[in-house]
């Protein structure tokens, strides 16, 4: 499942715990799905971050050898 898709699915849940006509089994449904989305979103933008992290690295690894050789 990808962020976008994540996310929004966690708004909705969101949105459902905050009525106050659902039971509480259903809460704890919505609860649990929530816990599993937040912590999928929040692997999926550490993977990202990650990846910029090497990106930049990388570049100022390249930036450098271009530097020395001048």
């Amino acid at each position: 499942m990808n962020y976008e898709i994540a996310y929004k699915r966690l708004q909705e849940i969101i949105k459902g715990l905050e009525e106050e006509t659902i039971s509480l089994d259903e809460s704890l449904k919505l609860y649990e799905e929530g816990i599993r989305l937040y912590r999928h979103c929040n692997k999926l933008l550490e993977s990202a971050q990650l990846k910029i992290t090497r990106f930049s690295n990388d570049t100022l690894e390249e930036i450098e050898i271009d530097i020395e050789e001048v």
